[in-house]
Protein backbone atom coordinates (compact mmCIF):
# COMPACT_ATOMS: atom_id res chain seq x y z
CA UNK A 1 0.00 0.00 0.00
CA UNK A 2 1.25 3.48 -1.25
CA UNK A 3 1.34 6.57 1.35
CA UNK A 4 -2.24 7.31 2.29
CA UNK A 5 -4.47 10.86 0.98
CA UNK A 6 -3.59 14.07 2.98
CA UNK A 7 -7.05 15.87 3.58
CA UNK A 8 -6.63 18.70 5.44
CA UNK A 9 -9.58 20.16 7.35
CA UNK A 10 -9.69 23.46 9.51
CA UNK A 11 -12.56 23.57 12.37
CA UNK A 12 -12.84 25.04 15.56
CA UNK A 13 -15.29 22.83 16.48
CA UNK A 14 -12.89 20.28 17.43
CA UNK A 15 -11.08 22.74 19.98
CA UNK A 16 -14.61 23.76 21.47
CA UNK A 17 -14.83 19.70 22.72
CA UNK A 18 -10.88 19.44 23.31
CA UNK A 19 -10.51 22.44 25.08
CA UNK A 20 -13.30 20.95 27.82
CA UNK A 21 -11.41 17.83 28.36
CA UNK A 22 -7.94 20.37 29.17
CA UNK A 23 -10.11 22.83 31.41
CA UNK A 24 -11.08 19.68 33.41
CA UNK A 25 -7.61 18.14 33.56
CA UNK A 26 -5.18 20.87 33.46
CA UNK A 27 -2.05 19.08 34.56
CA UNK A 28 -2.33 16.79 32.12
CA UNK A 29 -1.79 18.95 29.07
CA UNK A 30 0.41 21.60 31.09
CA UNK A 31 -2.15 24.42 32.16
CA UNK A 32 -2.20 26.19 35.02
CA UNK A 33 -4.85 24.92 37.00
CA UNK A 34 -6.17 27.84 38.66
CA UNK A 35 -6.80 29.46 35.27
CA UNK A 36 -8.51 26.53 34.37
CA UNK A 37 -10.66 26.78 37.37
CA UNK A 38 -11.98 30.34 36.46
CA UNK A 39 -13.04 29.45 33.11
CA UNK A 40 -15.30 26.46 34.54
CA UNK A 41 -16.32 29.04 37.39
CA UNK A 42 -18.27 30.74 34.69
CA UNK A 43 -20.74 28.23 34.31
CA UNK A 44 -23.79 27.62 35.85
CA UNK A 45 -23.62 25.10 38.50
CA UNK A 46 -25.65 21.97 36.42
CA UNK A 47 -23.59 22.34 33.60
CA UNK A 48 -20.53 22.94 35.41
CA UNK A 49 -20.82 19.77 37.42
CA UNK A 50 -22.38 17.46 33.98
CA UNK A 51 -18.88 18.39 32.54
CA UNK A 52 -16.79 17.40 35.88
CA UNK A 53 -18.56 14.15 35.61
CA UNK A 54 -18.54 13.24 31.96
CA UNK A 55 -15.80 15.45 29.95
CA UNK A 56 -13.53 12.48 30.22
CA UNK A 57 -16.29 10.26 28.14
CA UNK A 58 -16.72 13.25 25.59
CA UNK A 59 -14.74 12.04 22.07
CA UNK A 60 -17.33 12.55 19.50
CA UNK A 61 -15.00 12.49 16.95
CA UNK A 62 -16.97 11.24 14.17
CA UNK A 63 -19.66 13.56 14.96
CA UNK A 64 -17.27 16.33 14.27
CA UNK A 65 -15.23 15.08 11.42
CA UNK A 66 -19.11 14.68 9.44
CA UNK A 67 -20.12 18.39 10.48
CA UNK A 68 -21.14 20.46 7.77
CA UNK A 69 -18.10 23.63 7.11
CA UNK A 70 -17.42 26.11 8.45
CA UNK A 71 -17.15 23.32 11.79
CA UNK A 72 -17.18 25.60 14.00
CA UNK A 73 -18.64 26.21 17.34
CA UNK A 74 -22.21 27.36 16.16
CA UNK A 75 -22.47 24.46 13.45
CA UNK A 76 -21.95 21.99 16.42
CA UNK A 77 -24.75 23.64 18.55
CA UNK A 78 -27.06 23.62 15.72
CA UNK A 79 -25.77 20.71 14.39
CA UNK A 80 -26.07 19.02 17.76
CA UNK A 81 -29.39 20.96 18.93
CA UNK A 82 -31.32 19.36 15.51
CA UNK A 83 -30.71 15.45 16.79
CA UNK A 84 -33.56 14.12 19.25
CA UNK A 85 -32.28 14.09 22.74
CA UNK A 86 -31.67 10.52 22.86
CA UNK A 87 -29.68 10.48 20.02
CA UNK A 88 -27.42 12.87 21.35
CA UNK A 89 -25.63 10.37 23.84
CA UNK A 90 -24.32 7.62 21.23
CA UNK A 91 -22.59 10.40 18.99
CA UNK A 92 -21.07 12.86 21.97
CA UNK A 93 -20.32 9.99 24.65
CA UNK A 94 -17.62 7.61 22.88
CA UNK A 95 -13.89 6.89 23.90
CA UNK A 96 -10.66 7.81 22.23
CA UNK A 97 -10.75 4.12 20.82
CA UNK A 98 -13.89 2.56 18.99
CA UNK A 99 -15.52 0.26 21.23
CA UNK A 100 -16.65 -2.38 18.82
CA UNK A 101 -19.50 -4.13 18.14
CA UNK A 102 -20.69 -6.23 21.57
CA UNK A 103 -19.52 -3.35 23.61
CA UNK A 104 -21.82 -0.53 21.68
CA UNK A 105 -24.33 -3.18 22.28
CA UNK A 106 -23.72 -3.53 25.47
CA UNK A 107 -23.86 0.46 26.10
CA UNK A 108 -26.98 0.88 24.05
CA UNK A 109 -28.64 -1.79 26.21
CA UNK A 110 -28.08 0.07 29.38
CA UNK A 111 -29.19 3.32 27.71
CA UNK A 112 -32.65 1.15 26.32
CA UNK A 113 -33.63 -0.26 29.94
CA UNK A 114 -32.22 2.63 31.79
CA UNK A 115 -30.20 0.61 34.52
CA UNK A 116 -26.40 -1.50 34.71
CA UNK A 117 -25.66 -4.34 36.75
CA UNK A 118 -22.54 -6.10 37.47
CA UNK A 119 -22.07 -8.13 34.38
CA UNK A 120 -22.20 -4.42 32.68
CA UNK A 121 -19.63 -3.25 35.00
CA UNK A 122 -17.28 -6.26 34.64
CA UNK A 123 -17.22 -6.22 31.10
CA UNK A 124 -16.87 -2.20 30.45
CA UNK A 125 -14.08 -2.44 33.23
CA UNK A 126 -12.26 -5.48 31.06
CA UNK A 127 -12.40 -3.45 28.06
CA UNK A 128 -10.93 -0.12 29.33
CA UNK A 129 -8.21 -2.10 31.09
CA UNK A 130 -7.21 -3.18 27.74
CA UNK A 131 -8.05 0.08 25.70
CA UNK A 132 -6.16 2.56 28.38
CA UNK A 133 -2.88 3.04 29.56
CA UNK A 134 -3.64 3.21 32.87
CA UNK A 135 -6.61 0.95 34.98
CA UNK A 136 -9.61 2.72 35.15
CA UNK A 137 -11.03 3.62 38.39
CA UNK A 138 -14.14 2.40 39.92
CA UNK A 139 -15.84 5.64 40.06
CA UNK A 140 -14.80 6.21 36.08
CA UNK A 141 -16.60 2.90 34.90
CA UNK A 142 -19.48 3.67 37.53
CA UNK A 143 -19.62 7.21 35.92
CA UNK A 144 -19.80 6.12 32.16
CA UNK A 145 -22.45 3.14 33.20
CA UNK A 146 -24.41 5.98 35.05
CA UNK A 147 -24.87 8.29 31.48
CA UNK A 148 -25.39 5.45 29.27
CA UNK A 149 -28.20 4.97 31.08
CA UNK A 150 -29.55 8.11 31.49
CA UNK A 151 -29.55 9.38 27.80
CA UNK A 152 -32.40 11.83 27.97
CA UNK A 153 -31.30 13.91 30.83
CA UNK A 154 -27.35 13.86 28.70
CA UNK A 155 -28.92 14.79 25.76
CA UNK A 156 -30.35 17.66 27.35
CA UNK A 157 -27.08 18.83 29.58
CA UNK A 158 -24.84 17.97 26.86
CA UNK A 159 -26.74 20.84 24.68
CA UNK A 160 -27.46 23.48 27.40
CA UNK A 161 -23.59 22.84 28.85
CA UNK A 162 -21.88 23.41 25.17
CA UNK A 163 -24.14 26.76 24.62
CA UNK A 164 -23.21 28.04 27.90
CA UNK A 165 -19.51 27.16 27.68
CA UNK A 166 -19.72 28.80 23.92
CA UNK A 167 -21.37 31.91 25.19
CA UNK A 168 -19.47 32.52 28.48
CA UNK A 169 -15.59 31.65 26.69
CA UNK A 170 -15.24 29.72 23.68
CA UNK A 171 -17.31 32.18 21.05
CA UNK A 172 -14.53 34.72 21.92
CA UNK A 173 -11.56 31.93 22.07
CA UNK A 174 -12.37 30.64 19.04
CA UNK A 175 -11.84 33.72 17.43
CA UNK A 176 -8.29 34.14 18.79
CA UNK A 177 -7.36 30.36 17.78
CA UNK A 178 -8.82 30.63 14.20
CA UNK A 179 -5.85 32.51 12.54
CA UNK A 180 -3.42 29.41 13.96
CA UNK A 181 -5.36 26.81 13.25
CA UNK A 182 -5.42 27.87 9.10
CA UNK A 183 -1.43 28.52 9.42
CA UNK A 184 -1.04 25.30 11.19
CA UNK A 185 -2.69 23.78 8.09
CA UNK A 186 -0.72 26.22 5.55
CA UNK A 187 2.72 25.04 7.14
CA UNK A 188 1.85 21.66 7.04
CA UNK A 189 0.57 21.61 3.58
CA UNK A 190 4.07 23.16 2.52
CA UNK A 191 6.07 21.05 3.94
CA UNK A 192 3.95 17.66 2.57
CA UNK A 193 5.04 18.71 -0.42
CA UNK A 194 8.71 18.31 -0.23
CA UNK A 195 8.86 15.82 3.29
CA UNK A 196 8.58 11.90 3.88
CA UNK A 197 5.03 11.60 5.38
CA UNK A 198 6.55 9.68 8.75
CA UNK A 199 8.90 12.75 9.36
CA UNK A 200 5.71 15.49 8.26
CA UNK A 201 3.85 13.26 10.94
CA UNK A 202 6.80 12.96 13.34
CA UNK A 203 7.48 17.59 12.86
CA UNK A 204 3.89 18.11 12.79
CA UNK A 205 3.68 16.14 16.23
CA UNK A 206 6.69 17.80 17.63
CA UNK A 207 8.24 14.71 18.66
CA UNK A 208 5.89 11.56 18.17
CA UNK A 209 7.61 8.81 15.83
CA UNK A 210 6.03 6.42 14.32
CA UNK A 211 7.78 3.22 13.14
CA UNK A 212 5.49 2.33 10.56
CA UNK A 213 1.93 4.64 8.58
CA UNK A 214 -1.00 3.62 9.30
CA UNK A 215 -2.77 0.98 6.84
CA UNK A 216 -5.39 3.62 5.74
CA UNK A 217 -5.87 5.28 2.35
CA UNK A 218 -6.05 8.78 3.84
CA UNK A 219 -5.25 10.47 6.70
CA UNK A 220 -7.52 13.35 7.84
CA UNK A 221 -5.44 16.08 9.26
CA UNK A 222 -6.64 18.33 11.72
CA UNK A 223 -4.75 21.34 13.45
CA UNK A 224 -5.64 21.84 17.46
CA UNK A 225 -4.32 25.16 19.13
CA UNK A 226 -5.72 23.21 22.70
CA UNK A 227 -4.12 19.94 22.66
CA UNK A 228 -0.35 21.32 21.48
CA UNK A 229 2.13 19.16 21.63
CA UNK A 230 0.25 16.34 21.73
CA UNK A 231 -1.36 14.17 18.98
CA UNK A 232 -4.62 12.06 18.57
CA UNK A 233 -4.65 9.26 16.58
CA UNK A 234 -8.66 7.68 15.89
CA UNK A 235 -9.89 5.66 12.88
CA UNK A 236 -12.72 7.06 11.27
CA UNK A 237 -14.56 4.90 8.45
CA UNK A 238 -12.96 2.31 6.90
CA UNK A 239 -9.71 3.74 5.22
CA UNK A 240 -9.09 6.70 6.93
CA UNK A 241 -7.91 7.60 10.16
CA UNK A 242 -7.99 11.13 12.09
CA UNK A 243 -4.96 12.67 13.18
CA UNK A 244 -5.35 15.52 15.03
CA UNK A 245 -1.92 17.97 15.79
CA UNK A 246 -0.56 20.86 17.68
CA UNK A 247 -1.18 24.06 16.18
CA UNK A 248 -0.35 26.76 19.00
CA UNK A 249 3.13 28.53 18.19
CA UNK A 250 5.92 28.74 20.31
CA UNK A 251 5.56 31.55 21.17
CA UNK A 252 1.48 31.51 22.46
CA UNK A 253 0.26 30.84 25.24
CA UNK A 254 -3.42 29.06 25.81
CA UNK A 255 -4.13 31.76 28.41
CA UNK A 256 -5.38 34.84 26.67
CA UNK A 257 -3.11 37.72 27.07
CA UNK A 258 -0.42 35.30 29.30
CA UNK A 259 2.91 37.09 28.21
CA UNK A 260 5.33 34.06 28.93
CA UNK A 261 4.67 31.59 26.01
CA UNK A 262 3.33 27.49 27.35
CA UNK A 263 6.44 26.18 25.66
CA UNK A 264 9.21 28.37 27.09
CA UNK A 265 6.93 27.83 30.33
CA UNK A 266 7.10 24.06 30.10
CA UNK A 267 10.28 23.46 29.11
CA UNK A 268 11.54 25.45 32.72
CA UNK A 269 9.49 23.63 34.66
CA UNK A 270 10.40 20.20 33.00
CA UNK A 271 14.05 21.39 33.23
CA UNK A 272 13.78 22.49 36.83
CA UNK A 273 13.31 18.88 38.57
CA UNK A 274 16.14 16.55 39.30
CA UNK A 275 14.40 13.08 38.22
CA UNK A 276 13.78 14.48 34.79
CA UNK A 277 17.43 15.60 34.15
CA UNK A 278 18.72 11.97 35.41
CA UNK A 279 15.84 11.02 32.70
CA UNK A 280 17.62 13.59 30.03
CA UNK A 281 20.85 12.48 30.62
CA UNK A 282 19.85 8.62 30.23
CA UNK A 283 17.99 9.28 27.37
CA UNK A 284 21.13 11.20 25.60
CA UNK A 285 23.42 7.79 25.98
CA UNK A 286 20.36 5.63 24.29
CA UNK A 287 16.50 5.19 23.69
CA UNK A 288 14.83 3.93 26.76
CA UNK A 289 11.67 2.23 27.47
CA UNK A 290 10.39 3.24 30.82
CA UNK A 291 10.61 0.26 32.43
CA UNK A 292 13.79 0.11 31.69
CA UNK A 293 14.20 3.37 32.79
CA UNK A 294 12.23 3.07 36.56
CA UNK A 295 14.63 0.03 37.27
CA UNK A 296 17.62 1.86 36.49
CA UNK A 297 16.33 5.22 38.28
CA UNK A 298 14.75 2.67 40.92
CA UNK A 299 11.05 4.61 40.71
CA UNK A 300 7.54 3.34 40.10
CA UNK A 301 6.64 2.76 36.52
CA UNK A 302 3.60 5.19 36.71
CA UNK A 303 5.93 7.75 38.70
CA UNK A 304 8.94 7.11 35.48
CA UNK A 305 5.61 7.21 32.83
CA UNK A 306 4.72 11.26 34.49
CA UNK A 307 8.01 12.61 34.16
CA UNK A 308 8.31 11.29 30.14
CA UNK A 309 4.95 12.81 30.32
CA UNK A 310 6.04 16.20 31.57
CA UNK A 311 8.98 15.64 29.08
CA UNK A 312 6.92 14.91 26.05
CA UNK A 313 4.53 18.13 27.05
CA UNK A 314 7.53 20.35 26.77
CA UNK A 315 8.71 19.29 23.35
CA UNK A 316 12.07 17.38 25.11
CA UNK A 317 12.32 14.20 24.30
CA UNK A 318 10.68 12.09 20.98
CA UNK A 319 8.06 9.00 21.60
CA UNK A 320 8.42 6.57 19.26
CA UNK A 321 5.47 4.32 18.83
CA UNK A 322 6.58 0.29 17.89
CA UNK A 323 4.17 -2.80 17.29
CA UNK A 324 1.70 -3.70 20.00
CA UNK A 325 2.06 -0.12 21.76
CA UNK A 326 5.64 -0.29 22.77
CA UNK A 327 7.15 3.45 23.78
CA UNK A 328 10.70 4.25 23.47
CA UNK A 329 11.71 7.66 24.32
CA UNK A 330 14.81 9.52 23.32
CA UNK A 331 15.98 13.13 23.37
CA UNK A 332 15.43 15.62 20.90
CA UNK A 333 18.58 16.55 19.54
CA UNK A 334 18.98 20.25 20.04
CA UNK A 335 15.97 20.66 22.04
CA UNK A 336 17.54 21.74 25.68
CA UNK A 337 19.20 24.66 23.35
CA UNK A 338 16.68 25.52 21.46
CA UNK A 339 14.79 26.21 24.76
CA UNK A 340 18.07 28.65 26.26
CA UNK A 341 17.91 30.68 22.82
CA UNK A 342 13.89 30.96 23.58
CA UNK A 343 14.57 32.40 27.03
CA UNK A 344 17.46 34.50 26.11
CA UNK A 345 14.73 36.42 23.12
CA UNK A 346 12.23 36.08 25.60
CA UNK A 347 14.20 38.05 28.21
CA UNK A 348 14.90 40.49 25.41
CA UNK A 349 11.82 41.37 24.02
CA UNK A 350 9.53 44.17 25.06
CA UNK A 351 5.92 43.26 26.81
CA UNK A 352 2.81 44.57 25.57
CA UNK A 353 3.82 48.17 26.75
CA UNK A 354 6.76 48.34 25.10
CA UNK A 355 8.87 48.37 28.46
CA UNK A 356 11.47 45.82 27.45
CA UNK A 357 11.84 42.57 29.37
CA UNK A 358 9.55 42.22 32.28
CA UNK A 359 10.47 43.58 35.25
CA UNK A 360 13.43 45.96 33.81
CA UNK A 361 13.70 49.20 36.21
Amino acid sequence: MGNPQLIWQVGTAYDMILSLHVLYEPERYGLRGAWAAGVRSRLPAEEREFFQRNSAFLWPLDFLHELPLPQDGAVLLATLAALPVRERLPVMASFPQKPGREMNEMLQRVAAQGSWDDADYASLRAWMVQHRSSPPSKKDVVALLDMWSRPEAFGELILSGLEAYYEAFFAEEEARIRPALAEAVAQGQALAAGMPLLALLEELSQGLRLEALPEVTQMVMVPSFWITPLIIEYPLRTGQELFVFGARPGDASLVPGEFVPDALYQALKALADPTRLRILHYLTDEPSSPSRLARRLRLRAPTVVHHLHVLRLARLVHLTMGAEGKRRYTVRPGAVEATFAALKLFMEQEDDEGNGPPGDS
